[in-house]
């Protein structure tokens, strides 16, 4: 048996006196792809910020080919050849791609910086991951996919032997996503050795040689990928039974949602009609740039729309505007719940109750404030310490839990969604589809829209379908396949 290029062992890590990480042990060898699995909250952020220097292990310790390796910070994990690739990218903006490539590590001859020799090495980088752009382009200008190859070329120009994917193609389409997983695999055979950690079991098979799963800061298995079936990752996650996705469709009630001519300002030429009744769900699908997202935001007046009319119940949008949807029961649930959604520094009662909490005159009624989050959280199924924690230290799911239940409190008549389980682990995922159900079973009409199609098959009762801005299809969950949606969505005429 080879040595282990990296050995954790018995690593223990807590916060405030609350275990994060309970006695780890896990082996990564040279030139293979390990996927690490877990619900949020079950410490696998906790566990690679450990192995990328951000954090000191409590108890344990760490061993890089069979010696002792021991990390003050970032920057001995780096020297050490471990890189930590986040899901949110930390490359800025304002730089060309060469100078983020050396950031922190330029290229001098006295006070000069030797710019060709740079650009000679950052150009040599980018080809070892396919990324063809020129050095001298601004990080701004690229694609989050061609981002991500930035960040990979950035950590092997650093020659990092061991590299940590934290959720990579998150924010990625599905042509940047397949790039990705094909550059990891080249990686794979020059012998890095990978941590890819993911909520995608399609992921998972596709890339990883052995899973490993982490439940409450523990290893709670171990397997080769070739026997990782869907049911049996999501056991050693979860620990319990999930509920199945799809619900029995009910006949739905009037219509509470009108939609004519809506024109965004994206394509402003394609006008939508649609309605909704009250109970039912439809799902939103179509390709990126098709103008879902643009189309939730100008039904409540997020973007100002370019043209039409819509109309909630009985109350025309005239000047649309989120207060005014508000008023009219139309909420919106954006797509980026740490930009949009949330305000991550507030606590979780600012956050559940800033949309609709009233105070007295100009102060807050505070006791009210903290009422009503004690029993949004507990209804909500939200695991948080309690009210007054922030919200930033709450996992991506019970973020996605609080962002949806602060619009509940204001009892809409329809909830707009847009990709309400990015980010969120399986069981998170499986909460709030049952929470959205439920909700419809009580006559809440809502629409949502959704980059996986798993999801729309699982959530909706009928699939619209966006092709350039305007509505290619409608089909009814009965007859809706993935294969259906791909051919609406990419402007096929249906036969």
């Amino acid at each position: 048996m080879t040595t282990p290029l990296l050995e954790v062992l018995e690593v223990g890590k807590s916060f405030a006196g609350v275990p994060a990480l309970r006695s780890v042990s896990l082996q990564l060898h040279r030139g293979e792809v390990v996927a690490l699995i877990g619900e949020n909250g079950a410490g696998k952020s906790t566990l690679m910020k450990v192995l990328a220097g951000v954090h000191r292990p409590d108890t344990g310790s760490l061993r890089m080919h069979g010696r002792p390796l021991r990390l003050l910070g970032p920057r001995d994990a780096l020297q050490a050849g471990i890189a930590l690739i986040h899901q949110e990218l930390s490359l800025c903006d304002n730089l060309t791609v060469t100078e983020a490539l050396f950031l922190g590590r330029e290229l001098q001859s006295g006070p000069f910086l030797r710019r060709r020799a740079m650009a000679a090495q950052a150009a040599a980088a980018l080809r070892q991951v396919g990324l063809e752009v020129p050095p001298h382009r601004l990080v701004s200008s690229l694609a989050p996919g061609q981002q991500q190859l930035l960040e990979i070329a950035r950590a092997l120009a650093r020659r990092a032997e061991v590299l940590i994917f934290d959720e990579p193609t998150s924010s990625l389409t599905e042509p940047e996503t397949q790039r990705l997983l094909a550059v990891v695999r080249e990686l794979q055979a020059r012998g890095a050795a990978i941590v890819w950690i993911t909520h995608r079991m399609a992921e998972v098979q596709a890339v990883a040689g052995r899973v490993i799963a982490l439940r409450d800061g523990e290893v709670t298995g171990e397997i080769a990928a070739a026997d990782a079936t869907h049911e049996r990752m999501v056991a050693m996650m979860v620990g319990r039974t999930l509920r199945s996705g799809r619900r029995t469709a009910h006949p739905p009630g009037a219509v509470v949602l009108t939609v004519r001519g809506l024109r965004t300002r994206a394509f402003p030429a394609a006008a939508v009609d649609l309605e909704l009744r009250a109970g039912e769900v439809v799902g939103i699908a179509g390709l990126l740039g098709s103008g879902r997202s643009e189309l939730l935001r100008a039904m409540v007046g997020a973007d100002r729309a370019a043209g039409g009319r819509v109309r909630c119940g009985e109350v025309e949008l005239v000047r649309p505007g989120p207060a005014a949807a508000l008023r009219a029961g139309l909420v919106l649930v954006p797509e980026d719940r740490k930009r949009q959604g949330l305000v991550l520094d507030s606590s979780n009662a600012e956050n559940l109750s800033l949309p609709t909490l009233r105070g007295r005159g100009v102060f807050v009624d505070r006791g009210r404030e903290r009422q009503q989050a004690v029993d949004a959280l507990r209804e909500f199924g939200v695991a948080a310490r309690g009210p007054a924690q922030p919200t930033r230290e709450l996992s991506g799911g019970n973020q996605q839990k609080i962002a949806i239940g602060r619009w509940l409190l204001a009892g809409p008549r329809v909830l707009l969604l847009d990709e309400p389980s990015r980010g969120v682990d399986v069981g998170a995922r499986a909460d709030i589809y049952a929470r959205l159900h439920e909700l419809a079973g009580r006559g809440m009409a809502i629409l949502f829209v959704s980059s996986e199609l798993p999801e729309v098959l699982a959530l909706a009762d009928r699939v619209l379908v966006l092709h350039e801005g305007r509505l290619a299809g409608e089909l009814p969950i009965a007859r809706c396949t993935e294969a259906a949606i791909l051919a609406l969505a990419t402007g096929q005429v249906p036969a």
